[in-house]
């Protein structure tokens, strides 16, 4: 039997397991972005700034730099869900990252400088939803690994 302390080798624990996950979906987003038609008008695809107007899937506004980051992120989940903790950090400080980038997305103006990246209010409400949800998964799925130290202490 397994816990989230060690797995059997090869084998994954739940946290590793959705780590991978969101690293790959990051990942998939990222490739994504740079393909015409599901990112439209590609042809206003830009490096970076609020004046890229590529739309990911017609909601989400992307630039270059944005769909590297996506990339960057998909391929840090994917190498750090090698290990329990750098799954659950992966998740939690990730979670967390998103939730900064929430509040910056509701702090700046949209048409100013400061919106480099590029977002606009879908991707604000998606950075909410996953930085709530990666923090979630990596508190959820370590739980039991709290809990064991605990109890073990005692």
């Amino acid at each position: 039997m397994t816990n989230t302390h060690t797995s059997r080798p090869g084998e994954k624990t739940n946290v590793q397991k959705a780590a991978l996950a969101v690293g790959a979906v990051f990942l998939l987003v990222g490739v994504l972005g740079f393909i015409p038609g599901i990112t439209a008008p590609y042809e206003e695809l830009g490096f970076a700034g609020h004046e890229s107007g590529a739309l990911l899937l017609g909601l989400f506004q992307v630039s270059i730099l944005h769909n590297l980051v996506h990339l960057l992120f998909g391929i840090a989940g994917i190498a750090m869900a090698r290990t329990i903790s750098g799954a659950r950090s992966y998740l939690l400080y990730g979670g967390i990252i998103y939730l900064v980038l929430w509040i910056y997305g509701l702090l700046i103006d949209m048409d100013s400088a400061a919106n480099f990246v590029p977002l606009n209010g879908a991707d604000n409400w998606l950075h909410l939803f996953l930085g709530i949800g990666m923090i979630a998964l990596a508190l959820a799925l370590t739980r039991t690994k709290d809990r064991d130290r605990s109890h073990t202490a005692h």
